[in-house]
């Protein structure tokens, strides 16, 4: 778990799969005299311990994190981040003063839009390389995928290795975030959250994003939608600064309200 900042507001930062807690040091650092940011690495990934393979992944990332809501906070969550600060703040919304969900991965939301089923065609690859346990082929098809455009040669080996050897995590993941098993969706769940929300994403991000979104959006009832020219996916590494930008306004409209 790392710590940047020593501002008066608390913020946990719940980064994406495949990443650890030091991604967000470049976006929170200029927010260092406004916020304390405390930023865990989810099991697996950084300097935790590993996934045990047992249960519900989204269940052992939560589990891991929940303890760190001793008081109330703001959450910024990526990706599979942002759809666990969507558990936490259900879960304990008394604790959540804000969210910051950047492209949040719940796409089980956009279910019979055609964009979701178009979405799980083009990761045919990936499906069934995890269905025969094939983490190396696995894990090209989903770079492909989310890796905002980056060729698989310019990673380099070292982050090939590790997101081969998480593979199986993430596949592990695919029944919260495609089928809703975790339950996030259930009537009236996010209908609950009355926190001030910005749903952040690239402009050129994935269509079932785009549509996740506009799901989103129609359940939560303030939630804002901001976008980030010419970012995909990855935004929070590619485009630090803007979404420094980002989360300054959303706190700035939160001290406001």
């Amino acid at each position: 778990m790392r710590r940047f900042g020593s501002g008066p507001g608390r913020a946990l930062m719940l980064h994406c799969s495949l990443a650890h807690g030091g991604v967000w040091k470049p976006v929170v650092a200029p927010l260092a005299d406004r916020l304390t940011c405390i930023a865990p690495d989810m099991p697996g990934h950084g300097r935790s311990a590993p996934w045990d393979g047992i249960g519900e992944v989204h269940d052992a990332v939560t589990d891991s994190t929940r303890g760190l809501l001793d008081r109330p906070c703001h959450i910024v969550g990526h990706s599979f981040g942002a759809t666990v600060a969507i558990r936490l703040a259900i879960e304990r919304p008394d604790m959540v003063l804000s969210l910051t969900l950047i492209e949040p991965v719940i796409v089980a939301i956009a279910r019979g839009t055609g964009v979701f089923e178009a979405y799980r065609a083009q990761l045919k690859d990936y499906l069934e390389a995890n269905d025969r346990q094939d983490w190396r082929a696995m894990a090209l098809a989903f770079h492909a995928a989310w890796g905002g455009g980056k060729p698989w040669a310019a990673v380099s080996k070292a982050t090939q290795d590790s997101m081969i050897d998480l593979m199986p995590m993430i596949g592990a993941s695919e029944g919260c975030l495609t089928e809703d098993s975790c339950n996030l969706l259930g009537h009236g769940r996010l209908e609950r959250l009355t926190m001030p929300i910005t749903l952040l994403r690239g402009s050129e991000t994935q269509d079932v994003v785009r549509v996740t979104h506009q799901k989103l959006q129609e359940r939560l009832p303030h939630a804002v939608e901001a976008v980030v020219d010419g970012a995909g996916h990855m935004l929070p590494i590619t485009h630090p600064d803007a979404v420094t930008q980002a989360i300054a306004a959303h706190l700035g409209a939160v001290v406001q309200a």
